[in-house]
This record gives C-alpha cells, structure tokens and sequence, in this order.
C-alpha cells in the first residue's frame, strides 16, 4: 500500500528530528537504511509510540528515546521486540514469518533510524545477580508494583513479567534501568536509594516471572484467513440475523457488553481486528476477521450496506480507531470501536480463539492506572 499524505508527512519530521540529533554530521547525505527505517517506523510505529519515538501515545507504549534505553539495548534485543512483540501487550509481532509486514532486513532498519543521532552504546557490568526473590518481592511490592504491575496484572509501566522481555534482556540491562532510570520517564534512578543487594533481590524476584514462549505462528498458518481481500471465509456474523442496536459513547465507542449480547442474540454484524494478522491468530474474539490498521486493502471487502462494522484492538481502542475512521471515510454508516480491547473481552471469559500454546494473557491495566508524575520515589538512603 502507497504511503499516505501523512505518512510521508511524519517520514520528513522524523527525518528532521534525526539530523537535529545528529548535529554537525546532519549536512552529510541520509543513509538510505536509516530513510526506509524511518518510513516504517511512521507506518507501524509511530501509532503508539509517537512520531518521535517518546511513547506513552496509546497502550502507555514506551519510549524509544530514552538514551538510557538506547545506550544499553542490543540490536537483538530490539529486534526481538519488533518481529516477536510483547504477548499480552498492544504490541504485536510484525514478523513476515508470522503474518506481519516485516522481516529481518526492514526491523534492522527501524533499529537504525532509532539510534541515528542517539547516544553511544555503554558496555554493561555481567555480575551474575545473587540475589533472593523472596526479599526482592518485599522490595518490588513497595517500589515498582504501582507500575508495572504484577505477573497477572499489567498497569502503567512496561509489563516485567512478559516472556518475551524476560527471554531476550539480560540482567545486566535489567540492572542499569533499574540503577539510572529511563529519564525523561517517569522511571527514576534507584541505584542509592535502594543497596546492591536490594537490586540483586529485586533481579531475582523478577526472573521468578518467567515463563515458556509461546512458539511463533508458522505463516503457513497465519492467518488462515489472508487480511487483505479478498477473502476465502466468511465476513459477516450471522449474516441472517437482524441488526443490532448499540447506545454508543461519544458517537464511538461501544461496550463488550453490548457486543457480547448482540452475538447472544445471533445479530447482524462484523467484528474487525485492527491488529497485525499474528496478533489476529494468536488471539482474537471468535467469529473477527483480520484488518490491520496499516493495511487499507484490508477493509477493500467489507460490504458497505448498512451492517455495523465493529472494530476492536489492544489499545484499548487506538489502531482500532484509526480502522473506524478509514470506514468513515468511505462512507460506512454503521461503524463503531470495541470501547475496552480483545484482553478486557477475553478477561470476561467471553468468546475467543486462542492459538495452542498461547501465554495466558495478564489482565490489561485498569481503566485508570495511576498517573506516571504519581509513581513512587525512591526512598531516601541514610547516612550511618
């Protein structure tokens, strides 16, 4: 699909604010990996990231300018991150491999648009933690719980106890943003304020939330059901039922629970999710049919005659949002956005399709996560 007028518009922002980080050497010619780096970023990125990379646009996506973060994360690390994602989390796997948009080429280009202009890598301590969960659970209950949440419930900050992280970052990563932060975020340092030991502990209890990776989706299997038109399967759930009348919120939103009883009440109707086609075959809320948010062809067969369109992501309702408005524009009247996500539906134990050996998904943050300028300080160490 040709990019769009805003697309192209955010590939010369991002390109700008590139050459300002990149001071003197701005007036060489752009590397073309870092140029098709940046297009991709502003096509699957910059949704919940922010044009700029400072996150906390949707899902509360994190930053990736954070120069602590780029100083001391590998290119694996990240591109792991991109191609598997984060199960459990609104950020999906973009792997071809897997149904995504990318491969190893374009995820390695992303990765050089993100460190254009940043800092220079930091060699990292490889002290083995030594540490004990059982006292680091009394350290991460009182300082870092509030945030990022327990092993079955994320909240505001990055999910600690997601498989994926805990497989591909080592500790001496985890030590470092622990000890310095991730300024400008509301992560603060702790290194001072909490001992070594106190860290080790802290280490080791959140290694104590691993858990088997969910093998990847071959592409022979995913989706079975193509995300662009047109399609083999079927598209409108209970295509002989009546239409459904929904009480929307703010002329947009609509809640599970109105959905859950529409499907009830066997409905006219079509779910749309607005996820990448992995996320779509790892999970999904029985009968949707996969239209990723970048893919407009996606949404080239969905017939226009008055069924309601529903689309729905893990956002809760950002991507998803971006689909509804797509369908408005081409003159769909009956659209509207699944107000809490696919985990909030999956949460009510209402009807899904999970791939064999899918991770158990931790319930998603409250409607009202503490707000970040709230979190903990650290405590304030004592002269003896």
């Amino acid at each position: 699909m040709d990019a769009t007028p805003l697309e192209r518009m955010s590939v010369v922002l991002l390109l700008a604010l590139v050459g300002a980080c990149a001071g003197p050497k701005s007036s060489q010619a752009a590397d073309p990996a870092v140029e098709r780096g940046a297009a991709n970023y502003a096509r699957y990125c910059a949704t919940c990231h922010g044009p700029q990379g400072n996150g906390y646009v949707a899902d509360n996506a994190p930053s990736l300018r954070s120069p602590t973060f780029l100083a001391t994360a590998t290119d694996a690390f990240l591109e792991a991150a991109i191609l598997r994602g984060r199960p459990g989390t609104a950020m999906g796997g973009y792997a071809r491999s897997s149904g995504g948009p990318l491969g190893p080429a374009e995820a390695k280009e992303v990765i050089a648009f993100l460190r254009a202009g940043g800092p220079p890598r930091v060699e990292l301590s490889q002290r083995a933690p030594a540490g004990d969960a059982a006292a680091g659970k009394v350290v991460y209950d009182a300082f870092c719980l509030r945030c990022h949440g327990s092993k079955v419930q994320r909240i505001s900050a990055i999910h600690l106890a997601n498989p994926v992280l805990l497989e591909t970052a080592s500790d001496a990563f985890l030590r470092h943003a622990i000890e310095v932060g991730r300024p400008p975020t509301s992560m603060v340092p702790w290194k001072g304020a909490l001992t070594d030991k106190q860290i080790d502990d802290v280490l080791r209890y959140i290694r104590s939330f691993a858990s088997p990776t969910a093998p990847p989706v071959a592409a022979a299997v995913a989706p079975p059901l193509p995300p662009a038109a047109p399609r083999t399967g079927p598209i409108v759930l209970n295509p002989k039922g009546r239409h459904p009348t929904f009480v929307l919120r703010e002329d947009r939103f609509v809640s599970i629970d109105q959905v859950k009883a529409a499907m009830d009440a066997k409905r006219r109707m079509i779910i749309a999710d607005a996820r990448a086609p992995s996320e779509w075959a790892n999970l999904r809320i029985a009968g949707a049919i996969s239209t990723p948010y970048y893919d407009a062809k996606s949404l080239d067969d969905i017939p226009n005659d008055g069924t309601w369109v529903l689309a729905y992501c893990a956002c809760p309702h950002h991507v998803s949002g971006e689909v509804v408005d797509a369908l408005r524009k081409r003159g769909y009247k009956n659209t509207a956005v699944i107000d809490e996500g696919v985990f909030a539906w999956q949460q009510k134990g209402y009807p899904i399709v999970a791939a064999p050996g899918a991770v158990p998904t931790p319930a998603p943050p409250p409607a009202r996560p503490p707000a970040p300028a709230e979190a903990p300080s650290p405590p304030q160490r004592k002269n003896n």
